[in-house]
């Protein structure tokens, strides 16, 4: 499901990445669902044309994100079940992100053995580490501070795996482990794009709350997937992602109710 979650979230056409923001934050809540056109309308609120905002809804009901019942001449939209839970899913680890990692000290080493003949198992293998938060130190050992997560990657990662729980010992060094693991530069600019773009914005009125809101939220949702969570002990002083996630929790709550009312003024016209 985590998989599911992070092609959907990353790796999605736009208008169908945007869509399902706008499906989590807004239609999961409604068990009644809503009318084709107002999910339309809420693409096109968003900046896409109407052929891109229809072909979005039509093709996420065609996978069976969205299931169609006509009344009348109009279509009334709403989750699967497979769909209500993915999202589920989803907001549980959005929300749940971005606040203080504690850590003990110790280290969650994998080995990965795939033979060389195997590429896509490899392929696969490896990008579901990588999603997971684990490191790359090359040849074919990865790391993370986050021991509990070698249950997920035996579920995730169908190949030959050794896992040691370790500590670092007198050489080397965190820093020099970290660097080699994780690209921290460029995520650091993720974060403070993400800043930039929200830490001044002021909607006028509900639409452009409405907008602002899945804006919000649909940048926000990437993390989880980009970063991987490291411990505070292991991250320089002056981090982004503590600001950031205080950015989200506070712009969040501001803008809810407005945005709410508008999608609820979509859904009943």
């Amino acid at each position: 499901m985590d998989d599911v979650l992070r092609r959907a979230s990353v790796g999605a056409p736009a208008a169908r990445s945007t869509l399902l923001t706008v499906l989590g934050e807004f239609l999961l809540p409604r068990p009644d669902g809503a009318w084709q056109e107002a999910l339309i309308g809420s693409l096109q609120l968003l900046g896409f044309s109407p052929s891109a905002a229809r072909q979005a809804v039509v093709r996420s009901a065609r996978e069976d994100w969205l299931q169609s019942e006509r009344i009348g001449r109009r279509s009334r939209m709403r989750l699967t079940h497979r769909s209500a839970e993915l999202l589920r899913v989803g907001a549980r680890r959005i929300y749940g992100f971005g606040g203080p990692v504690s850590w003990d000290g110790r280290w969650l080493l994998l080995v990965l053995r795939v033979p060389e003949q195997r590429r896509e198992l490899r392929h696969r293998a490896t990008t579901q580490l990588a999603w997971a938060g684990f490191g790359s130190l090359g040849g074919g050992l990865w790391i993370t501070p986050h021991v509990d997560r070698e249950a997920q990657v035996r579920v995730q990662a169908p190949a030959e795996l050794l896992t040691f729980r370790a500590e670092l010992g007198a050489l080397g060094g965190t820093e020099k482990v970290i660097g080699e693991a994780w690209d921290l530069p460029d995520l650091r600019e993720h974060y403070e794009q993400f800043i930039e773009d929200f830490a001044h914005l002021r909607p006028g009125d509900e639409a452009a709350t409405f907008a602002a809101q899945t804006a919000l939220v649909h940048a926000w949702r990437r993390f989880p997937f980009i970063d991987p969570d490291l411990p505070d002990d292991l991250l320089p002083a002056d981090w982004p992602r503590r600001r950031a996630h205080d950015l989200f929790t506070d712009r969040h709550q501001q803008w809810a109710p407005a945005a709410q009312q508008h999608f609820d003024a979509l859904v009943t016209t």
